[in-house]
């Protein structure tokens, strides 16, 4: 919410940037597209709250790029350390990575069935053009 300037619910390319200027880890333009690109599952060239947390999911699960944006933003996770204390940082990223990990399951259930609808969409689609060209042939005739 802190970084959604347009509070319409998303992160955009320059939101992103924003982020990560004041998180002091900047990007290059490529870098932010590269950033969204990574974990946008609707392909709508901006972050939604699922699409964030599924950043510190990757992050925990080991599958980001050292050097990639995503990694340096997971790495660069807010905490107030005055109220924490060096020693509470250590529980407090242990604390969001057993959240992050809670979610998982339920983020893959919801991915795998988005991938099978894909999949039954271009199966269908297939199978129409099939169709369709079997009618064409018999017009040809």
């Amino acid at each position: 919410r802190r970084y959604d300037a347009g509070k319409d619910g998303f992160i955009d390319l320059m939101e992103l940037k924003l982020m990560m200027e004041k998180l002091g880890a900047p990007q290059t333009h490529l870098g932010l597209k590269n950033m969204i690109k990574e974990v946008d599952e609707d392909l709508d060239s901006k972050l939604s709250f699922r699409e964030f947390l599924l950043i510190f999911r990757k992050a925990a699960a080991g599958e980001l790029q050292e050097d990639s944006g995503l990694h340096a933003l997971a790495r660069l996770s807010e905490i107030d350390v005055s109220t924490e204390g060096v020693k509470g940082a250590k529980s407090f990223f242990e604390a969001k990575v057993r959240q992050a990990l809670g979610h998982e399951s339920r983020f893959e259930e919801e991915i795998k069935a988005e991938q099978e609808e894909k999949k039954k969409q271009a199966e269908e689609l297939k199978q129409r053009k099939a169709a369709f060209k079997e009618l064409q042939s018999t017009f040809k005739q």
